[in-house]
C-alpha cells in the first residue's frame, strides 16, 4: 500500500520536475540567481537528482551511484538535456527500488541514520517525497521569476 502511494507521488513529481526544467525559456535562465535567491533552478534539480539517486537508488536499490552533494550546488551550466536525463535516471531508480520493497521493508529501520536518529524506511521515504515537492515548488517559483 505505501509503496503504491510513494510510487504515485514520486512519479508525479519527477514528471513535474521534467516539465519545469523544459519550461525554462533559455539554458542560462536555469542557472541565474539574484539577491537572496542563492540556489538556481538547475542546482535544485541537480540536488533532487543526487538526493534520490543516493538515498533510494544507491542505499536501498543497490545501484553504483555515488553522490557528490557539494557539486549539486556548485556546478553550473549543465545543459537541459543532461538535467532531464538525470531526472529520468532518478525516476527509473526510484520506481525500481520501490517495486523491490515489501510492506515489511517500510517498517524496518532505514539502513543509514540521517537525522541523528533512526527512522523507519517508510518514514524516511515519505520525508524524501515531501523534500522533492518542496524543492519542486522552489523551482517553479524560480522559473516564473526568470
Amino acid at each position: 500500500m505505501l509503496a503504491e502511494i510513494l510510487k504515485e507521488l514520486y512519479e508525479r513529481d519527477l514528471n513535474k520536475l521534467k516539465t519545469e526544467i523544459e519550461s525554462y525559456g533559455g539554458e542560462a535562465d536555469l542557472w541565474k540567481t539574484s539577491g537572496e535567491i542563492t540556489n538556481s533552478g538547475g542546482n535544485l534539480c541537480l540536488h533532487l537528482i543526487g538526493n534520490l539517486r543516493h538515498f533510494l537508488g544507491s542505499v536501498l536499490g543497490g545501484t553504483s551511484y555515488v553522490r557528490d552533494r557539494d557539486s549539486e550546488f556548485s556546478t553550473g551550466g549543465v545543459p537541459k538535456v543532461d538535467l532531464l536525463a538525470g531526472v529520468d535516471a532518478a525516476l527509473t531508480e526510484v520506481l525500481a527500488t520501490l517495486a523491490g520493497l515489501s510492506e515489511e521493508d517500510f517498517a524496518k529501520t532505514y539502513p543509514i541514520e540521517v537525522f541523528d536518529r533512526p527512522l523507519t524506511t517508510g518514514a524516511f521515504l515519505t520525508h524524501l517525497a515531501t523534500h522533492l515537492n518542496y524543492h519542486l515548488g522552489q523551482i517553479n517559483y524560480h522559473r516564473r521569476l526568470m
